[in-house]
Protein backbone atom coordinates (compact mmCIF):
# COMPACT_ATOMS: atom_id res chain seq x y z
CA UNK A 1 0.00 0.00 0.00
CA UNK A 2 1.33 3.22 -0.69
CA UNK A 3 0.12 6.39 0.88
CA UNK A 4 1.03 9.24 -1.10
CA UNK A 5 1.61 12.44 1.45
CA UNK A 6 2.49 14.99 -0.73
CA UNK A 7 2.64 17.12 -3.52
CA UNK A 8 4.77 19.68 -4.40
CA UNK A 9 5.86 21.41 -7.86
CA UNK A 10 5.44 17.90 -9.29
CA UNK A 11 7.63 16.11 -6.80
CA UNK A 12 5.71 13.00 -5.11
CA UNK A 13 6.97 11.56 -1.80
CA UNK A 14 4.94 8.74 -0.66
CA UNK A 15 5.29 6.24 2.08
CA UNK A 16 5.69 2.94 1.80
CA UNK A 17 3.63 1.14 3.97
CA UNK A 18 4.16 -1.97 4.63
CA UNK A 19 8.64 -0.75 3.94
CA UNK A 20 10.10 -2.39 1.64
CA UNK A 21 13.30 -4.49 2.14
CA UNK A 22 16.47 -3.79 -0.34
CA UNK A 23 19.74 -3.92 -1.04
CA UNK A 24 21.90 -0.54 -1.05
CA UNK A 25 25.61 -0.28 -1.52
CA UNK A 26 25.95 0.35 1.87
CA UNK A 27 24.15 -2.88 2.99
CA UNK A 28 20.26 -3.86 3.38
CA UNK A 29 18.01 -1.42 4.74
CA UNK A 30 14.29 -0.81 4.65
CA UNK A 31 12.92 1.50 2.08
CA UNK A 32 10.13 4.07 4.03
CA UNK A 33 10.01 6.81 1.41
CA UNK A 34 9.75 7.03 -2.08
CA UNK A 35 10.58 11.08 -3.73
CA UNK A 36 10.01 11.38 -7.46
CA UNK A 37 11.23 14.29 -8.99
CA UNK A 38 9.58 14.02 -12.53
CA UNK A 39 10.01 12.44 -15.51
CA UNK A 40 14.02 14.01 -15.93
CA UNK A 41 15.24 12.96 -12.78
CA UNK A 42 15.76 9.41 -11.28
CA UNK A 43 13.64 8.85 -8.21
CA UNK A 44 15.38 8.98 -4.77
CA UNK A 45 14.78 5.76 -2.32
CA UNK A 46 14.33 7.04 1.44
CA UNK A 47 16.09 3.85 3.45
CA UNK A 48 16.71 3.10 7.35
CA UNK A 49 19.81 0.65 6.94
CA UNK A 50 19.32 -2.65 9.26
CA UNK A 51 22.62 -2.17 10.90
CA UNK A 52 23.05 0.79 12.29
CA UNK A 53 19.25 2.47 11.54
CA UNK A 54 21.27 5.73 9.55
CA UNK A 55 18.53 7.19 7.10
CA UNK A 56 20.37 7.27 4.00
CA UNK A 57 18.65 8.47 0.42
CA UNK A 58 19.72 6.37 -2.98
CA UNK A 59 19.44 6.74 -6.50
CA UNK A 60 16.94 4.28 -7.62
CA UNK A 61 20.02 2.91 -9.54
CA UNK A 62 21.41 1.74 -6.52
CA UNK A 63 18.70 -0.16 -4.76
CA UNK A 64 17.70 -3.25 -5.85
CA UNK A 65 14.99 -5.24 -3.75
CA UNK A 66 15.84 -7.91 -1.16
CA UNK A 67 15.03 -11.58 -1.78
CA UNK A 68 12.09 -12.51 -0.49
CA UNK A 69 10.95 -16.33 -1.28
CA UNK A 70 7.38 -15.91 0.43
CA UNK A 71 6.47 -13.47 -2.39
CA UNK A 72 8.40 -14.73 -5.10
CA UNK A 73 10.42 -11.37 -5.65
CA UNK A 74 13.77 -11.67 -6.78
CA UNK A 75 14.19 -14.97 -5.96
CA UNK A 76 16.86 -15.63 -8.99
CA UNK A 77 19.73 -14.78 -6.84
CA UNK A 78 20.50 -11.46 -8.25
CA UNK A 79 20.81 -8.16 -5.71
CA UNK A 80 24.00 -5.94 -4.80
CA UNK A 81 25.27 -7.93 -2.67
CA UNK A 82 25.91 -11.31 -4.86
CA UNK A 83 29.02 -12.39 -6.38
CA UNK A 84 27.70 -11.49 -9.81
CA UNK A 85 28.93 -7.83 -11.10
CA UNK A 86 25.38 -7.63 -12.72
CA UNK A 87 22.75 -6.76 -10.58
CA UNK A 88 19.81 -7.96 -13.56
CA UNK A 89 20.00 -10.54 -15.70
CA UNK A 90 18.35 -10.02 -19.90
Amino acid sequence: MFNCCHIVNLIMICQLNPTISVDTPLGKGHAIFLIDYGMHQNSCWVVALEENGVVKHFDSNDVVVSRNYTYKINTSGFGLHQESTEPFSD
